[in-house]
């Protein structure tokens, strides 16, 4: 296949740092590039189609028309016969996920951990640069291949997948989470468009890792996140089924999760198991994503504001019908229903503090385990101890699929439309410190983000894009509807919010010293926090900026390895 119309704008290194020796030029090579090629050009304007679908939903919303269950699709639900498939090889028992960014020691260090699968995330917690992109998929190469290990240059210290008589678990299954359908890849052109980041980040995964997953006894295993419809999941399904036939690999094979992380996905559930039939995995409760989208879709709804981020718990009866409904239609459709994040990382050198924290991480499974929940989410290693205490405690098989809580408890009843749209939240406040720590986890974030990094620590919560889009929705909600504080009485206003900023970015610049980027990335919050504009997301905002192909020129694509 001719790679005419196809450009690549960005460095290719032939050398490597990791005893392995792969690098990107073994990633990126003439026959990967066509595989993607065929994807992209069989699939991009379906994706395009979609994205225009969205926003003529978000208007339909804002004229008064609220989410509700499809009528076109009544049938799919009320339909008792039709199954998802059984568990992928790997994916029987997934009681601790652990989740992190595709950088080489965070792959390790999450490979010897404690715990079922590894969720590798291109997605909000990665800063998609080329390098950070590029590399991870060299990175994945090599652990696949039990290949990734790697002497820190900074510090000397040596990195290694532990072998099997140094564990007491078996390696665990990786998952990969490509970038969502709103996201591009600059770097990579196809007939002068911008490649789509989900189709290049699965397709790279799969065209190099497929059948040696599959010959190690598991398989290319996705996490699919913020999808909006069930044509999004059809989408997916088609892509699935082209890139198994591309490689004769039996339909079926890819086995994918998604992520339940829009309001509109949470009233598709049943939608989206169907359409990826024998390709599902289950669904995924991923909580501070769900709590963005459903500010963003509600955002005009005056009785809809949200108050501080600290009092939408997992028990408020929005977020609780949302666990409950994704649990009934999981277990009813024989597939997991993945619990969310816990993340809270160690807090060194303040053991009450640290108890504190460690006492909340377990709460909160606990919460999850006894719910139905199949498993579980940690950011760090030092919390799978206490996910796989609780989940060993209070789920003794594989997995609970078989807790059907409308057939086992004794008037259970489905979470329905209004309990999905009830965000009343009593004794919920909006308060001066809440707008503080918006403007401080924001900008704290964004400012990370654009140096490169996409997940990080802040005040000893592991803080990625997802709780990022939170603080944002939140600060632009509250000015569109000039609520007023409880704590100092002041009405929340453009200009307090430009005030607190400026009263940020100061501090946090002068604290940080040369060469942080906090002017930079309150040039891109302050329009958003003062309602001039609310952009769809942050990662699309802000992506230019660490992605600039401005001064690139094209890559001889003769150069590429076959």
């Amino acid at each position: 296949m001719s790679l005419e119309g196809v450009q690549v704008l960005a460095t290719l290194d032939n050398s490597s740092p990791y005893p392995s020796g792969t690098t990107p030029r073994d990633i990126l090579t003439k026959k990967a590039l066509q595989f993607l090629v065929i994807l992209q050009r069989s699939f991009n304007n379906r994706r395009k189609a979609l994205l225009t679908a969205r926003v003529e939903r978000q208007k339909s919303i804002e004229a008064g028309n609220l989410p509700t269950f499809l009528e076109e699709t009544k049938h799919i639900r009320e339909d008792p016969s039709w199954l998802g498939p059984t568990p992928g090889q790997g994916l029987i028992d997934r009681r601790v996920e652990i989740t992190g960014p595709p950088d080489r020691k965070m792959i390790i260090n999450a490979l010897n951990s404690d715990v079922s699968t590894y969720m590798s995330d291109f997605e909000d917690s990665l800063a998609p640069t080329w390098e950070n992109v590029i590399w991870g998929q060299v990175n994945l190469y090599d652990a696949v291949r039990n290949n990734a290990n790697f002497t820190a240059a900074d510090s000397g210290k040596e990195y290694k997948i532990k072998g099997p008589d140094e564990r007491s678990n078996s390696v665990p299954t990786i998952i990969v989470r490509p970038r969502g359908w709103h996201m591009v890849e600059k770097h990579i052109l196809v007939d002068g468009e911008p490649i789509s980041a989900s189709i290049f980040d699965f397709g790279l995964y799969f065209f190099h890792n497929a059948q040696a997953l599959i010959d190690s006894g598991k398989g290319p295993y996705y996490y699919l996140p913020k999808m909006e419809s069930y044509h999004e999941a059809r989408l997916w399904n088609d892509i699935f089924n082209v890139a198994q036939d591309y490689f004769s690999i039996s339909r079926g094979t890819i086995r994918a999760t998604v992520l339940i992380e829009t309001l509109t996905g949470a009233f598709e559930m049943e939608e989206i198991i169907f359409e990826l039939r024998q390709h599902s995995a289950g669904l995924n409760c991923g909580r501070w994503d769900y709590i963005f989208s459903t500010i963003k879709k509600l955002r005009t709804y005056k009785d809809k504001v949200l108050p501080d981020r600290g009092d939408v718990t997992m028990t408020v009866h929005f977020m609780a019908s949302y666990v409950k409904r994704l649990i009934q239609v999981c277990h009813k459709r024989g597939v997991h229903a993945m619990g969310g994040m816990a993340a809270q990382i160690p807090i060194k050198n303040d053991p009450a503090a640290n108890d504190a924290a460690m006492e909340r991480v377990r709460a909160d499974k606990l919460r999850e385990a006894t719910a139905g929940h199949d498993g579980t989410w940690v950011a760090h290693p030092a919390l799978a101890y206490i996910a796989n205490d609780v989940f060993n405690t209070y789920m003794i098989a594989p997995n609970q699929i078989f807790y059907r809580p409308e057939k086992d408890v004794k008037g259970y009843t489905f979470a329905e439309g209004d309990d999905l749209l009830n965000t009343n939240i009593e004794g919920g406040k909006i308060t001066e410190a809440g707008i503080r720590k918006n403007i401080y986890i924001g900008l704290s974030y964004m400012e990370a983000w654009l140096r490169g990094l996409g997940c990080v620590p802040i005040d000893s919560l592991m803080e990625d894009a997802a709780t990022a889009e939170v603080s944002r929705a939140q600060l632009n909600q509250w000015v569109l509807h000039g609520v007023t504080t409880v704590d100092t009485k002041v009405q929340v206003t453009p200009e307090l919010n430009a005030k607190i900023l400026k009263e940020e970015t100061d501090k946090l610049a002068a604290k940080a010293g040369a060469g942080n980027k906090f002017e930079l990335a309150a040039k891109y919050f302050l329009p958003e926090i003062t309602g001039k504009t609310f952009s769809d997301f942050l990662t699309t905002l802000l992506y230019d900026e660490i992605a600039s192909t401005e001064n690139s020129k094209p890559l001889d694509l003769a150069t590429l390895a076959p």
